[in-house]
């Protein structure tokens, strides 16, 4: 792509986006869908962590949590978020804004069900966020929850799914010389996306 990016503001943002997320599944030395998730409270104070983004397709940009959680609660206070990808061995970045909602029940068992073992009863056994004194009651806690699944399949817990941001902005950044990087910013509309370049 960098030797084409004259015609950047010419590509679908979203299909450019699967097209750079598969280079660097090939390339990164670390889980590539791993990305700085922003949010912020109904007061507007921010809050930054790192998720795992899921599935990317036309519809947006998913991932999954304990809706207990600081970030899940934030999102249903002030559904809006942003998303950060840096791909060091691409020398890539893209920047996604937008409305954030829950995932409908069927996508949430659909993904909880394709997780490992392990994980699954970890979702159970953990109040995510919550206060805890010892890391020995969470482990009883697991050991609670493996003897309550013991063979059987580990259904998803009611308060744990999945959340979409519907994108609004995605912005492609490109290493260059010079710190003259090549940006790209595609904003959502009524009639499809708009493009611009921006200086670095």
């Amino acid at each position: 792509m960098s030797d084409n990016l004259d015609t950047a503001c010419e590509r679908d943002p979203l299909a450019w986006f699967r097209e750079s997320f598969q280079r660097a599944l090939e390339r990164e030395s670390f889980d590539a869908s791993r990305a700085a998730l922003a949010t912020a409270d109904a007061g507007g104070a921010p809050n930054v962590r790192f998720v795992l983004v899921k599935h990317v397709d036309e519809n947006g940009f998913v991932f999954f949590t304990n809706y207990g959680s600081t970030k899940a609660r934030e999102l249903d206070a002030n559904p809006r978020a942003a998303l950060a990808f840096h791909w060091a061995a691409l020398g890539e970045q893209v920047r996604v804004q937008g409305r954030v909602a829950r995932c409908d029940s069927a996508e949430s068992d659909g993904y909880f069900a394709t997780r490992p073992r392990g994980s699954q009863l970890g979702a159970w056994a953990s109040e995510q966020s919550r206060p805890i004194d010892t890391r020995a009651q969470l482990e009883a806690r697991l050991r609670e929850v493996t003897a309550r699944f013991p063979d059987a399949t580990v259904p998803r817990p009611s308060y744990w799914g999945g959340f979409r941001l519907v994108p609004e902005v995605i912005e492609f950044w490109h290493d260059q010389r010079d710190r003259l990087h090549d940006r790209f910013r595609f904003t959502r509309g009524g009639f499809g996306w708009t493009c611009v370049r921006l200086q670095p």
